[in-house]
């Protein structure tokens, strides 16, 4: 059965839905008014919203447009609701769904218009998978235009101009960015500099040289310094004596080269010494003073053996160096 543009299609030994529906009789162009239908039905069927969604080519759709109302897309913010009603105790083996439809209203012309809502298909899904189709009754709706409660409507004009300002925001954007990478560059800059003019600690002086190993080294520069060839021989035993003292006084505490003789055997009697015969440091230092004050002049061997002497007296104090073993005294007597 047809009513208006809408079909309905009811299967045969099913019992037609039964509708009550509400629209309302007032509404403004451009807004939307809401259908709202009671289905009546049996406990196994469902309403189906997607049922409203006919075809815009169909005769339903453009009956609808033509009565100025438009179907919002039901994928949208304004989609048909469906909510379950209050069942009714008379009625136990029936079920009531409520169904709330905006409709956009939209007179072709302006002004105060009577518009009639065609009737629009309802789709319920029975438990055998048969689809009823009923459809609603049709209604009527004044609607005003929303200036309608104006008198003597006019379109209002422009308004007053107004000082335009421009704002350069790209500019300014770019000016902070700017001036945020210069402090940050001058705040490396500064870290920079400041982390190289940073004091920084002294290494520690290399420790000192062993005693030992500097008189040895002395006495060596003493050997290969040419001073026998060219005659110089009390330069020779000099220097040798030098080294000694000096080494005597800081292996052993006391400052070697002010020292006396007496003074340095009176400090190297009081002092512990291993290894070292204080005899023949006796003998070396009172040899070297003859030279130095008796000027006795000293012959080449006398240098030479003046020497082995003072070595042996630092290898005898050295904990690392093994003495020298005496050397052979030469007929011509003892140093």
């Amino acid at each position: 059965m047809q009513v208006g543009g809408c079909v309905e299609t009811v299967p045969s030994g099913a019992q037609r839905p039964v509708l009550k529906e509400t629209f309302p009789a007032r509404g403004l162009s451009g807004y939307a008014a809401t259908l709202t239908v009671v289905v009546e039905h049996g406990k196994g069927e469902t309403v189906l919203a997607r049922g409203l969604e006919f075809q815009s080519q169909s005769e339903a759709a453009k009956t609808l447009k033509n009565a100025g109302f438009h179907l919002p897309n039901q994928d949208g913010g304004a989609a048909a609701q469906l909510s379950v009603g209050a069942p009714d105790p008379a009625t136990p083996d029936r079920a009531k769904t409520i169904l709330d439809l905006p409709l956009l209203v939209l007179p072709a012309e302006p002004g105060r218009h009577t518009l009639t809502l065609p009737p629009l298909p309802i789709a319920v899904s029975r438990a055998s998978g048969e689809i009823a189709t009923v459809c609603t009754a049709s209604h009527s709706i004044v609607v005003e235009d929303p200036i309608a409660s104006t008198p003597d409507a006019k379109p209002l004009p422009n308004p007053p101009p107004r000082p335009q300002r421009e704002e350069w925001t790209a500019l300014k954007r770019g000016l902070m960015y700017a001036a945020i990478g210069i402090a940050a560059g001058a705040l490396l800059a500064y870290a920079i500099w400041w982390y190289r003019r940073r004091p920084k600690p002294v290494p520690p002086p290399p420790p000192p040289r062993p005693a030992w190993e500097v008189a040895i080294e002395k006495l060596d520069e003493v050997r290969h310094a040419g001073l026998l060839e060219v005659g110089r021989f009390g330069e020779y035993f000099d220097r040798v004596n030098d080294v000694i003292r000096s080494y005597l006084g800081a292996r052993y505490g006391f400052d070697g080269l002010e020292s006396t003789t007496d003074e340095t055997l009176a400090a190297l009697n009081n002092a512990q010494l291993q290894g070292l015969s204080y005899t023949e440091v006796v003998a070396f230092l009172r040899e070297c003073d003859l030279v130095k004050f008796a000027n006795v002049v000293p012959s080449p061997e006398e240098c030479s053996r003046a020497l082995e002497a003072g070595e042996r007296i630092v290898r005898s104090t050295t904990p690392h160096l093994a003495p020298l073993r005496a050397v052979e005294e030469p007929k011509g007597g003892a140093v």
